[in-house]
């Protein structure tokens, strides 16, 4: 019997990112209603998804699975953090201001963070999952894929940014990736 998941966003991509992870689930997924907004007012990416899925799910009536996520720079203390989507209008105002904000700084050690949390119809939170993605900022963007700072995001490991890699590779070692993998291992225990 397939069950039931609302995802907490208004976003049919970030639905869609969600069902490539959850695919093999036997939770069956759905955007949460366009008129229920929530506010994140939390100061870490854990307490936004807490929240989000805590709200969509006591609003619903069902079960409901949210994340928030963000890239964290070392050397600017962790800025833009839960500020990221919103630290200019479009990626390109957000790279440009990320990259000015950052200067000729030589430590440009970063990470992207994400954050998952499940709520029970009732809002409680069951389970949360966080994936942690080091790398650091380059000095200009490279690549054409991806959205968001993945330009600027260069992973060592890989010699290439988020935006240079394949979807599959970068689901594979993203925050997001990870988020899920360890969600996923918790998941069968869940009483849907």
């Amino acid at each position: 019997m397939t069950k039931l998941l609302v995802v907490a966003t208004g976003n049919p991509g970030k639905l869609r990112e969600m069902q490539a992870y959850l695919s093999d689930s036997g939770w069956e997924l759905k955007l949460k209603p366009e008129d229920l907004e929530i506010e994140e007012t939390g100061d870490t990416f854990a307490a936004n998804a807490c929240l989000k899925a805590s709200q969509v799910a006591k609003a619903t009536g069902n079960w409901a699975i949210a994340d928030d996520s963000g890239l964290e720079v070392d050397a600017l203390n962790g800025v833009p953090g839960v500020y990221s989507a919103r630290y200019g209008k479009t990626d390109a105002e957000r790279i440009t201001r990320l990259l000015r904000e950052l200067g000729d700084e030589v430590q440009r050690q970063a990470q992207f963070v994400c954050a998952v949390a499940i709520a029970r119809p009732d809002g409680a939170i069951v389970l949360q999952s966080e994936g942690i993605c080091r790398g650091e900022i380059l000095y200009s963007p490279r690549g054409d894929g991806g959205f968001g700072y993945d330009p600027i995001f260069y992973v060592p490991e890989m010699q290439m940014t988020f935006a240079e890699m394949t979807p599959d590779l970068k689901r594979s070692i993203s925050h997001r990736g990870k988020a899920f993998a360890n969600l996923l291992q918790k998941l069968p225990n869940l009483e849907g």
